[in-house]
């Protein structure tokens, strides 16, 4: 008799924390830059006797035609937002935009022998991110700098080690990162920007343009900041700075 009963309640429960289906439309986000281009798939083929096809862009309240084809009067693009842009595969129902532009961002669907499909596509055009110049700031201290990004889209600071870094908020916008002399003239630093729709890197600053004005040696083809008491000396003399061994010779 338990065992029974354990058994209806177990079959209870599982009928009531059934997942009920909501019908709600399944949904994509696309994100692109201005200048892209974008293609929507449906997820599912095509019937095989279709008589239309109708894409439509929703931007609040609006509901404007992207594009459309019918058996009848094959494809039309109605809405000069669109024309000359967008084409529509009938056999698919894929549809493709080039030169996105800001305007084109909204929420596509299509109806399918007049009936709309769940499926939904997010479209977020963003303007494409500037190269990204470094400005570098003295300091009073000789073997300290700051590197200055004064843009609004979000930063990445790097290191030649491919090491992210951490930046500092300026004003009125922008990061600016804190650099010391490691006596390394081949490290360097880039700032990019990254909106999430595009992708743009510094050119690199190397710390060899950064602290200038001292003698310089080479040692095994490496270059650096020489000490100044190496001209003091009139023959071959070896001087040890921050761990480097340097050698000098002197005619």
């Amino acid at each position: 008799m338990l065992t029974s009963l354990l058994r209806l309640t177990t079959a209870v429960l599982l009928v009531v924390f059934q997942p009920i289906a909501s019908g709600a439309a399944s949904g994509e986000d696309v994100m692109k830059a201005v200048g892209d281009q974008v293609s929507f798939h449906p997820d599912k083929p095509l019937p095989p006797s279709v008589s239309s096809i109708f894409w439509k862009q929703r931007k609040g309240a609006d509901v404007i035609k992207v594009i459309e084809w019918d058996v009848d009067d094959g494809l039309n693009t109605p809405n000069p937002r669109f024309k000359d842009i967008t084409t529509l595969d009938e056999k698919t129902g894929v549809i493709t935009i080039t030169g996105l532009k800001v305007e084109h961002s909204g929420v596509y669907s299509i109806d399918i022998n007049s009936k709309e499909q769940q499926q939904r596509f997010t479209l977020t055009v963003k303007e494409r991110v500037p190269k990204p110049e470094i400005k570098i700031e003295k300091t009073s201290d000789p073997d300290v700098v700051y590197l200055r990004c004064e843009y609004s889209e979000p930063i990445i600071w790097q290191n030649s080690a491919g090491e992210t870094l951490t930046g500092s908020p300026i004003s009125p916008k922008g990061e600016s990162i804190t650099v010391t002399n490691k006596l390394k003239p081949g490290n360097f630093y880039t700032c990019t920007l990254d909106n999430g729709a595009s992708k743009e890197t510094s050119d690199p600053v190397y710390e060899r343009d950064l602290f200038k004005g001292e003698a310089v040696i080479y040692f095994n083809n490496a270059l650096y900041n020489s000490c100044p008491s190496l001209k003091q000396h009139s023959q071959e003399q070896t001087h040890v700075w921050n761990n480097t061994t340097a050698l000098e010779r002197q005619s």
